[in-house]
């Protein structure tokens, strides 16, 4: 991209922001800064693309259930994708600040979900039943591996090449456009044109594609050379962070927010389960049925990512105040259509997916936003291997509310679910505001 469109799509993307006023990163980033700028929004684009491409919830619970895989199988889909893209985090961070450079480690870590994508692709279209879901299974785990480094790179990265008030605008920006993709691939499903596993395994094949593609344009940054110390040793490391909980109250409140919403990721499989209850058939399984939560749930990306990443840039303790009563009420109606007998009709599953799913967005955004401004460039990879890998834990105990659903029914899971998020809302509120304010 020429030097003159950076420049062009910067000033669009930061439109109102104060001039070109650097905050919080090295002097030499200031005049590489829309250069940089766009290249994290167009990396990340192909990196939020190639997720909703093989999304463990959507995509590849149907993937399985076609090859004729075991239900235990399905069942660790989301398991290891969540917890093993976080779990890791805490003891691969000390180890990942020897480099001064971490954009390479990022790169790698997208090269390695591309080539995981592949092979998810070729165990699709070459095997069946469980040895299919063994291969995926495994494959999966090390995308998501792979994904945990990249995690716990980027906002380390994105804090020392774009600046504080204009950070929530990059990756709000990739979101969008990475839901119009997947908008379009979930059109293109509930369409029925075309034979229905060529599409996904297509689908499977092109997300590699734009992962290795990222890597190649994450190289391109100019990221200045960072600290490197306290990555000696990975367990040590890991002790020492465990310590910043005791340190810094700030962040024992902002973990505790984190984690009441993980209610917001939790939720959308119980609700598909409800729905299918409600109606008397299988929801989620049917090709149609696939493509319309697609829509649902990339057209929501769509349509907020940008407006929640600029909104968290003037506050995120706001966005993730709103977020908490968003997803509330979205729950609650889950809850009030299934009470009337409606939870089960056409429109009513994308309907209360489509809002959740906006609320989800926003605690996404806000959540990665308020950490990035709340650390600084010492703390920042130690605040988010910490708190990524206390949620990865909580993901991974997450699976206790399936044992709730067999018990009780999915309706007692969804309501749980909505206290849990209720309760996100006055933890919120003691947040302290890390943005400038006007």
């Amino acid at each position: 991209m020429a030097d003159s469109t950076r420049e062009l799509v910067f000033e669009m993307l930061t439109a109102g922001d104060d001039g070109r006023v650097c905050r919080d990163i090295p002097e030499a980033s200031c005049n590489e800064e829309a250069r940089n700028f766009t290249t994290h929004v167009m990396a990340l684009s192909t990196s939020k693309i190639a997720d909703g491409l093989v999304d463990p919830k959507l995509v590849l619970s149907w993937l399985l259930a076609t090859l004729g895989a075991p239900t235990l199988l399905i069942g660790l889909l989301v398991p290891v994708r969540e917890a093993g893209s976080l779990l890791p985090q805490l003891f691969t961070a000390g180890a990942l600040r020897r480099l001064a450079q971490r954009k390479w480690a990022w790169a790698a870590g997208s090269m390695v979900q591309g080539l995981s994508a592949l092979a998810i692709a070729m165990a699709a279209l070459t095997l069946e039943g469980a040895r299919a879901g063994m291969a995926i299974i495994a494959a999966l785990g090390v995308l998501a591996v792979a994904r945990s480094v990249c995690s716990v790179t980027y906002k380390d990265v994105l804090g020392k090449t774009v600046s504080k008030s204009r950070r929530g605008s990059a990756t709000g920006a990739a979101t969008t456009v990475g839901a119009a993709a997947v908008l379009l691939f979930g059109a293109l499903l509930a369409s029925g044109l075309g034979a229905r596993m060529d599409l996904v395994s297509a689908g499977l094949i092109g997300a590699g594609v734009f992962w290795i593609a990222g890597a190649a344009i994450f190289m391109q940054l100019k990221e200045a050379p960072g600290a490197t110390e306290g990555g000696a040793n990975p367990f040590r490391a890991a002790m020492d962070n465990l310590g910043l909980l005791g340190e810094d109250a700030q962040l024992r409140r902002f973990i505790a927010v984190r984690a009441l919403l993980i209610s917001t990721a939790l939720a959308p499989p119980f609700m598909v389960a409800l729905a299918a209850r409600s109606s008397g058939s299988d929801g989620a399984g049917g090709f149609g049925g696939l493509g319309l939560l697609i829509i649902a749930s990339a057209g929501a990306g769509l349509l907020s990512s940008y407006v929640w990443g600029r909104l968290a840039d003037k506050s995120s303790r706001k966005v993730l105040i709103l977020t908490s009563g968003a997803a509330t009420l979205a729950l609650c109606a889950a809850l009030g259509l299934n009470a009337a007998g409606l939870l089960g009709a056409v429109w009513a599953l994308p309907l209360v997916l489509f809002a959740l799913m906006i609320a989800y967005q926003g605690v996404r955004l806000g959540r990665s936003t308020h950490l990035v401004d709340m650390a600084t460039q010492d703390t920042r990879a130690a605040y988010t291997a910490l708190s990524n890998t206390i949620i990865g834990s909580l993901l991974l105990l997450g699976g206790v509310f399936s044992l709730v659903a067999e018990y009780a029914g999915e309706a007692t899971v969804l309501g749980l679910l909505a206290i849990m998020s209720g309760l996100a809302l006055p933890v919120a509120l003691g947040l302290r505001e890390v943005q400038p304010q006007e």
